[in-house]
């Protein structure tokens, strides 16, 4: 049995016993890094980029909700350490105009799920992995900032742990346009990532 069964294993255990199953869902959808205050070097790039790529995004995430598909913010986190995505979203929607709409574009819902990451990847030294194998996702759709950087090492490692990858060209953003062009490179021809457009995106639960 491999590592993944092993681990699908444990965890459909431990999901019958507790009850405590989330969604179950073979495609996942992950947010990157858009809960932000737009306080570092490059936030004037980074947002004026990553603005209309929100837009896309919300339209993306309504249609995962509305087809069952789960979504996942995975987001830096800010200020003293605290695992608590809901102080972090209120921290970023006040404390910027930046940071206030990209909130009122893509904040999320209450049932929507939070992933607080320590460095460039959502899976290194947090509970995503964990969370999708409660879920029972196999393919992930990417999406968000920057495309070079979070977007990258985090698609890098769900390579690694044998996710099927879809990063829709129009919904990942960097702070120049030779940053996501060469992202979308890397992902076509390292990742073998499907990167069609976000309205091409077929969602099945």
């Amino acid at each position: 049995m491999s590592r993944r069964s092993e681990a699908k294993a444990v965890v459909n255990t431990l999901t019958s016993r507790s009850g405590l199953a989330p969604d179950r869902s073979k495609t996942a959808m992950l947010i990157v890094d858009l809960i932000s205050d737009f306080r570092f070097p490059d936030a004037p790039a980074v947002y004026k980029a990553a603005l209309p790529v929100a837009r896309r995004i919300a339209r993306l995430k309504q249609r995962a909700r509305a087809a069952g598909v789960p979504v996942i913010y995975v987001n830096d986190n800010y200020g003293r350490w605290r695992s608590d995505l809901r102080q972090i979203v209120q921290h970023c929607s006040k404390a910027t105009p930046a940071g206030a709409q990209m909130h009122s574009i893509l904040g999320p819902a209450e049932d929507d799920y939070g992933i607080l990451k320590p460095k460039h990847s959502g899976f290194y030294a947090t509970a995503l992995d964990t969370l999708l194998q409660y879920i029972g996702a196999e393919k992930l759709i990417i999406t968000g900032v920057s495309a070079n950087q979070c977007v990258l090492f985090t698609a890098n490692d769900a390579y690694v742990r044998d996710y099927q990858l879809c990063i829709p060209r129009d919904c990942i953003a960097s702070p120049t346009s030779d940053g996501t062009r060469f992202s979308l490179r890397y992902f076509t021809a390292v990742l073998g990532a499907d990167v069609r457009p976000s309205a091409r995106v077929r969602l099945r639960r």
